[in-house]
């Protein structure tokens, strides 16, 4: 893999992390924030793998493409919750997972779809 393929995953697992960390508090503010559960947890759990992906990537570490191969699935089950609601910040959550989900692919030699 080139270098500059492993920065274009290591900035896409990093704006990924950022919008899931902004999705999940936002989210905490919603009116019913009880219909957010499953979006904040998400959000959660994408932004600290996301963290690690690109924390593994940065080390040149040999797991980095199986971190990147789980990362990319938590990121399309992210996106596909996000998408599910309204607000903005849910809806550029699912857009930065869905872009993180195809970079991490690609670096792991995983077909995109």
């Amino acid at each position: 893999m080139s270098y500059q393929q492993v920065e274009f995953c290591i900035r896409a697992c990093i704006d990924c992390a950022v919008a899931c960390e902004q999705c999940g508090e936002a989210c905490l503010a919603e009116p019913d924030v009880g219909m957010m559960v499953d979006c904040i947890r998400l959000a959660r759990d994408c932004a600290t793998l996301c963290w690690n992906a690109a924390d593994f990537l940065s080390r040149n570490s040999p797991f980095a493409a199986e971190l990147c191969r789980v990362c990319a699935d938590l990121c399309e089950a992210c996106a596909a919750e996000c998408e599910k609601h309204e607000p903005e910040h849910c809806q550029q959550c699912a857009e930065e997972c869905r872009r993180c989900a195809e970079e991490c692919r690609r670096l792991a030699g995983v077909a995109v779809a």
